[in-house]
């Protein structure tokens, strides 16, 4: 029976398989046309691409900077080369990258995409934010890109990276926005945005780009156990970086407010309630000279609630050193409004 069946050649089966035929190919065209629906990233590759750039360091490690990989930090104590990524903000040849890129670099080499070549000075680095600005000195002007607003972006739209994955040069990979508002225990302005486009050594300080060939992330950091791309990358926010780069560009440093507090989550502590709770004033500090008390519970900044700990520190970093806030806070079980002048963080000076 089974050699009848596969000697069958009759006309019945001609025609059955005739039949079958168009239908077999129409389903294998189904993934093609189904891709069509994908995102295209060759316009926003060639649009986009010529303001990143890589960027090679000469520095002298002398601690380990557990934000980068052994490929961009090298060897404790040694003279290393290392290498990043970056992306021009501004046509006259200012630059953004990540500050543990620079590290302690006695030379930095701009690299464009056309292969050209710049010395760069270091204009100012960020170390709470991991934000760093160089300068070089182009003989026209350079392709740039804007930062966009990050805060427009959403959980699943589709991104772009770029930059100088182990030193190979300018690349791209894609993926989406996996998640907002990571956590990773870097500093007190953590907020990354996490990805699955690809991003691997050689990529930190290179641009997240969203579908409008904005960039509303900075790729810093990547979880994985092997030290190349496991699917889970972080990128900090361009609502974040936006007013970082700009201080950097005015003076180069950053000045942040200050309270003189240290605080933990109220939820945390049993309180029941949501807020910000004092947990020890400085002496001298601003919080001590407006009054502010260990088992203060604070509930709001300037009328606007603060829910964590975070949100409060965030808060008056983001605000002028000197300006007067109104903080809302729970003491003895009563609610009341101190006025607080808001003084310069130190780590800062």
């Amino acid at each position: 029976m089974n050699a009848e069946a596969r000697n069958d050649s009759s006309p019945a089966l001609t025609r059955r398989l005739a039949l079958l035929l168009p239908a077999a190919l129409a389903a294998c065209a189904r993934p093609a046309a189904a891709q069509r629906g994908l995102p295209d990233f060759a316009d926003l590759a060639e649009r986009v691409l010529p303001a990143v750039v890589s960027i090679q360091v000469t520095s002298r490690e002398t601690a380990p900077d557990s934000r980068g990989t052994p490929f961009e930090r090298g060897r404790r104590g040694q003279l290393v080369q290392g290498a990043g990524s970056g992306f021009i903000i501004e046509p006259s040849g200012v630059v953004v990258t990540n500050g543990h890129v620079v590290g302690n670099a006695t030379r930095v080499t701009v690299t464009t995409q056309d292969g050209t070549d710049y010395p760069a000075r270091v204009m100012g680095v960020d170390e709470l934010t991991d934000i760093a600005l160089l300068r070089i000195t182009p003989r026209g002007p350079l392709s740039a890109v804007s930062l966009g607003v990050s805060a427009n972006m959403r959980v699943g739209q589709w991104v772009m990276a770029a930059g100088n994955p182990f030193g190979l040069g300018g690349s791209i990979t894609s993926g989406i926005i996996s998640a907002r508002g990571r956590d990773i225990g870097q500093g007190p302005f953590d907020d990354f945005i996490q990805t699955d486009a690809p991003i691997n050594p050689g990529n930190s300080g290179g641009p997240l780009f969203s579908m409008a060939g904005e960039v509303i992330g900075i790729n810093t950091a990547i979880y994985s156990p092997s030290g190349a791309s496991a699917g889970i990358g972080f990128a900090v926010p361009s609502d974040l970086a936006r007013p970082v780069i700009e201080a950097l560009i005015r003076g180069g440093r950053v000045e942040r407010g200050w309270l003189g507090v240290s605080v933990a989550d109220a939820d945390e502590q049993g309180r029941g309630r949501r807020g910000a709770l004092i947990m020890g004033v400085e002496r001298g500090s601003p919080a001590a000279r407006a009054g502010l008390r260990q088992g203060d519970l604070v509930t709001a900044l300037n009328g606007e609630a603060v829910a964590t700990s975070r949100a409060l520190v965030r808060g008056v970093a983001g605000l002028p050193p000197g300006e007067t806030v109104r903080l809302t806070l729970t003491r003895g079980g009563r609610s009341q409004e101190v006025a607080v002048q808001i003084g310069r963080r130190p780590n800062d000076s």
